[in-house]
């Protein structure tokens, strides 16, 4: 059996489920992944689909009388996560208020939600001076708690607040940055911001440049759909809580925008170290691929029934017959750039490793279309550990020089095995490999986009009392390799942003088949 990371033996004594707990994340993950702990009906006494603030109360001391839950589970260890230093073992944290911020203080910005140039203020109001403790245990509920919004001068109300994430969770202890979930149209079904109803803000755990997930994105839109990603200050009953990245839910909205309809159908695929989205066929039933597949759209038979055939055809398919099989119900082109980008920019916590975090959308035609997700553990060198390998595979090397075909024996990835079995798309696949490697691995090109992010959130980092990194952290580690927070699971150096684009460049541009 291969060998856990340091960071999952710490978790050991935690993955212990109580009796009656429901299985963990798709596909047989640890405990608490992907799960929600359902308790929104039972406490809605006058059955209008909100908990006020009484039921809100009776809910969370039901909450506090039940067992606690083990890694990504709806507590964790201790009250509302991880004591003072986040994982076990590291050091403990501290973190300084942070200025107090009034919308008055802030002149309305200009310029497009997402835009990477501008980073917007967003004033919440919560009820309750104790709004951090209440949203940590209402953590993986189905409950959200109202908040009051007021961006560029305009308010937004009733909007609903959770924390979000698993590892970037449990990395932030209590006074520190946590990933937020933000529903716009909570109550107001119509309440929009700028057209969103939708808003991921995230810590950036495990990324100190706080650039990689914006970056990993901006690089894939350069070739297929994704998600649009800034940054945006946060500031909670009048304190600031400093600099969120701000990538864009992956919804109707940004289907609209990208295959201009908001027909079809969308899925899921969540982050879990035992991830099964790679597209092995489970048989003719959909309630075997739910497990793996969340949709997040109409539940509609027929679309899982096209999931099913996709899967199937992989299955049955041979090599010489699989393009044209294919060709009606998967759009090949995108999905092996996709992949490319994925292995490419090295995600650590993608389809290649694990065969979860991402989105499947369906179109109306009846094309599969693959959507890239959670990208702040890109860009970086291979993570040790067990996660990506099966069946004995050698540990990667923690450096850029990740193998373009690393993976492609694992049969759970059913979707990278068969095409990269197929000659004619193995080459189209290196071709793009090359295309990333020439344009946006050169740090010639990608160190300027990186100036102008730095620009725009360097004074708000400055000013951050509540991020997991230090300033100076911060910025050595876009340019200076081995710079080491010193806590917690991200203690470990990595390449910095430059290194890993020359070294990685210089990799892929002298492998075999991708070497002019």
């Amino acid at each position: 059996m291969p060998r856990l990371p340091l960071i999952l033996l710490s978790f050991l004594p935690l993955m212990a489920q109580p009796p009656g707990f429901p299985p963990g994340g798709p596909g047989g993950g640890f405990p608490g992944m992907g799960g929600r702990t359902k308790v929104l009906k039972e406490f809605d006494k006058d059955a209008n689909g909100v908990l006020d603030a009484e039921e809100r109360k009776a809910a969370r001391a039901y909450l506090a009388s039940q067992p606690r839950r083990g890694f990504g589970g709806r507590r964790g260890p201790g009250p509302g996560g991880p004591p003072r230093g986040g994982f076990p073992g590291g050091e403990p944290r501290t973190f300084e208020p942070g200025l107090k911020i009034k919308p008055a203080d802030v002149p309305p910005a200009t310029g497009g939600f997402y835009d990477a140039a501008v980073v917007r203020t967003l004033f919440f109001e919560f009820e309750d001076a104790d709004w951090e403790k209440e949203l940590a245990e209402f953590y993986h509920t189905d409950v959200n708690v109202p908040a009051k919004l007021t961006v560029d001068g305009k308010v937004y109300p009733d909007v609903g607040m959770a924390f979000r994430g698993q590892t970037s969770f449990m990395m932030a202890p209590e006074g520190g940055k946590r990933s937020l979930d933000v529903a716009l149209n909570f109550l107001h079904k119509d309440q929009r911001l700028q057209g969103y109803r939708s808003l991921n803000l995230l810590n950036s755990s495990g990324d100190p440049t706080m650039m990689r997930s914006a970056l990993y994105h901006y690089i894939a839109r350069q070739y297929i759909p994704a998600p649009k990603a800034n940054w945006v200050r946060v500031v909670i009953n009048g304190e600031n809580w400093g600099l969120y990245g701000n990538v864009q839910q992956i919804n109707s909205e940004l289907v609209k925008e990208n295959f201009k309809t908001t027909k079809g159908t969308r899925w899921k695929v969540p982050g879990s170290p035992m991830g099964q989205g790679g597209f092995s066929y489970l048989g003719d039933h959909p309630a075997a691929y739910r497990k793996a597949y969340e949709i997040k759209s109409k539940d509609d038979p027929k679309a899982w029934q096209a999931l099913i055939k996709l899967c199937k055809t992989l299955r049955d398919t041979p090599p010489e017959n699989l393009e044209k099989a294919l060709e009606p119900m998967l759009d090949l082109e995108a999905t092996l750039k996709f992949l490319a980008i994925d292995k490419a920019l090295i995600n650590n916590d993608g389809f290649w490793t694990r065969a979860s975090d991402y989105s499947l959308y369906l179109d109306p035609t009846g094309k599969f279309h693959l959507i890239p997700w959670d990208a702040n553990e890109t860009l970086r060198e291979t993570e040790g550990g067990m996660f990506g390998r099966r069946g004995g595979e050698t540990p990667p090397p923690r450096n850029a020089e990740l193998d373009p075909f690393a993976g492609e024996s694992d049969s759970n990835k059913v979707l990278l095995t068969k095409l990269l079995a197929v000659p004619a798309v193995r080459t189209r696949y290196l071709g793009y490999m090359r295309d990333i490697a020439e344009n946006w691995l050169d740090w010639k090109k990608v160190g300027p986009v990186v100036d102008q992010f730095q620009k725009a959130i360097n004074p708000h980092l400055k000013a951050d009392t509540k991020k997991l990194f230090s300033t100076d952290i911060a910025l050595r580690a876009v340019t200076e390799d081995n710079v080491s927070p010193g806590f917690g699971p991200t203690a470990a150096p990595h390449l910095s942003l430059k290194s890993f684009c020359e070294q990685r460049r210089k990799y892929l541009l002298s492998y075999p088949g991708i070497k002019r």
